[in-house]
């Protein structure tokens, strides 16, 4: 059985620049041997919930002002079709062909590098309510029995606007909101997690609240959560994973 996860990704950079989070991913995926893969990227965002049947997802390049080595990057994993309709029936998502925007390839490609394991987006449905997504986590969880790992892709932290040029301290205020939803992931306290906007700091860390709600699929996926990494780039990108078993 197969884990669900969060993954903060952090900059696109991450898939190039070595640091405590880039070697971390490149760890963790040495340790799992999922038979498909269904990611939710915080960089897919629609009014409806959507899933991606394409049979050769392309690599999209999502971002600019990046070194040209970056957007010669590809990650030619496989697409999964037939599970792709599987879980647009079981979910009533509305299926297309989409590719593997940053969110999804640059973790994935430091986990799993050979990028032979299939790869199948879903989007994330920021109009649905907390709860709606910790629910749609809960309908994901059975995939995990048939070696679908769930990862939630998106940041513990994302205030760019704050982002600080090399290793400088962790602010008060991005400390604070770590702390907060540590403890409560910690004591799986799912009620006060679907009313996480009431955190402190909330909405400095995370003015528009995107990369926050692949968490909560995640959540809603698997059981105990565990964090298995935690580091900050630029003062202020926290580069947490979690685990949910």
């Amino acid at each position: 059985m197969q884990p669900s996860l969060f993954i903060s990704h952090g900059s696109p950079m991450l898939a190039l620049t070595p640091g405590p989070a880039h070697d971390f991913l490149r760890e963790l995926g040495r340790a799992l041997r999922p038979e498909a893969i269904l990611v939710v990227s915080a960089h897919w965002t629609t009014r409806q919930l959507m899933v991606s049947t394409s049979p050769r997802p392309e690599t999209i390049h999502d971002f600019g002002g990046f070194p040209q080595a970056l957007f010669d990057c590809q990650y030619p994993a496989p697409g999964e079709p037939e599970l792709a309709r599987r879980f647009a029936r079981e979910l009533n998502a509305v299926p297309t062909e989409r590719g593997l925007d940053h969110g999804a390839w640059v973790p994935l490609s430091l986990m799993f590098p050979e990028a032979d394991i299939p790869v199948v987006s879903l989007s994330l449905p920021v109009e649905w309510s907390n709860q709606q997504l910790v629910e749609l986590g809960g309908k994901l969880a059975g995939a995990r029995c048939d070696g679908v790992l769930v990862i939630g892709s998106g940041s513990l932290t994302h205030n760019l606007a704050e982002m600080q040029a090399g290793q400088v301290p962790t602010p008060e205020w991005v400390s604070q909101f770590v702390d907060w939803i540590h403890f409560r992931l910690e004591a799986g306290d799912r009620d006060a997690l679907q009313e996480w906007e009431l955190a402190p700091q909330a909405r400095r860390n995370h003015p528009t609240p995107e990369h926050f709600l692949p968490l909560l699929v995640a959540m809603g996926a698997g059981g105990q959560a565990r964090r298995l990494h935690h580091s900050v780039e630029q003062g202020v990108l926290t580069m947490d994973v979690y685990a949910f078993a």
